[in-house]
């Protein structure tokens, strides 16, 4: 009994349910505003060419500091959990234009995300963002799950286990 009772007052691992430190899960999924941006080429993009899929909707730009430093765990974190059922899509309010941002991510080494720009930085505003980084977590349908406003290690274990437990809720 007493081995029971140490074991229940231990703190617990987080579910996969649970959101991690600092990420607002909204109770029902939320409508997200249209966006238009930009890949790589120039090609016009929005959010809706990624429906189907779980997308974290990472709003950063290369002058912001901490979105320097979260970038390498968007990176790892794509590489582990990219796929068909998941996308970081990492989207650069950088007014300069898409050579910055290549050129940012070939300084750290950027392997597995997508260059997405919105020079216009329109989206940032569209999605009531009070600053850069924030994080959008959208479901399959396009509707937002919750976000989070500032830096964060998106490829922590409790991070990584948060977002396959969100994959896996089809």
């Amino acid at each position: 009994m007493a081995l029971v009772a140490v074991l229940m007052i231990l703190p617990q691992p987080a579910s996969a349910a649970e959101a991690p430190q600092g990420f607002a899960l909204h109770e029902t999924p939320v409508a997200v505003p249209d966006i238009r941006f930009e890949d790589s080429d120039g090609k016009p993009r929005t959010l809706a060419d990624f429906r189907g899929k779980v997308v974290l909707l990472n709003i950063w730009a290369t002058w912001c500091a901490p979105c320097r430093k979260e970038m390498p765990t968007l990176d790892r974190l794509q590489a582990e959990l990219g796929g068909p059922d998941f996308e970081v899509v990492a989207l650069s309010m950088d007014r300069a234009g898409p050579e910055q941002v290549k050129k940012f991510f070939a300084e750290i080494g950027t392997k597995h995300l997508a260059l997405n720009i919105d020079v216009s930085a329109k989206a940032m505003f569209t999605l009531g963002a009070p600053g850069l980084p924030m994080t959008l977590l959208i479901d399959r349908r396009g509707e937002e799950i919750g976000r989070l406003i500032g830096p964060a290690e998106w490829d922590s274990p409790e991070m990584a286990d948060f977002i396959r437990g969100r994959i896996a809720a089809k």
